[in-house]
């Protein structure tokens, strides 16, 4: 049986909620801290998933509160012309799935955080957006275990046979 420390948790737990890192950092630090995977994907999924309505709830309330300042204002318009660039390509050709997709994807500036803006920033509807955030999510956790995974039997192989 695992025993999880409250740290590796911690950590993992910022990493799943980092706009950078999100889940694709998440589980291979979880796992590299030996967390049961039982426990680390769903737990990974679940985090990274409340991304979206997180999002939403941020830009329907606290948007509204920051929009009066300047600094504010330039760093959201970044952000959404980045978001708009990113997302709208895939959304206009596939739809709500196109931003599954997007956020599907676990590479920088692909994930939860981006897709939902996008979505936010295009107008679609925030209950689709959540599932399609969603389903994305899944999709990212079961690429990057298998990745993950295959990249640590890997090193423990070539370490093994270098100290042969």
């Amino acid at each position: 049986m695992h025993s999880m420390s409250g740290q590796a948790i911690a950590l993992t737990t910022l990493f799943c909620l980092a706009p950078i890192f999100e889940l694709r950092g998440a589980i291979p630090y979880g796992m590299s801290q030996d967390l049961p995977l039982l426990f680390l994907i769903p737990f990974c999924i679940i985090l990274n998933a409340l991304v979206g309505p997180l999002v939403y709830l941020f830009l329907t309330t606290a948007h509204r509160l920051l929009n009066r300042f300047n600094w504010y204002q330039r760093f959201f318009d970044f952000m959404v012309k980045r978001a708009r660039v990113k997302v709208q390509t895939k959304v206009e050709k596939y739809g709500y799935l196109g931003l599954a997709l997007f956020v599907a994807v676990p590479l920088p500036i692909t994930g939860a955080y981006t897709g939902t803006l996008g979505a936010w920033v295009l107008g679609m509807d925030p209950k689709k957006t959540f599932l399609a955030v969603f389903l994305g999510v899944i999709i990212s956790a079961t690429v990057v275990t298998i990745v993950s995974y295959l990249g640590i039997e890997a090193l423990s192989f070539f370490t093994k046979q270098v100290h042969a």
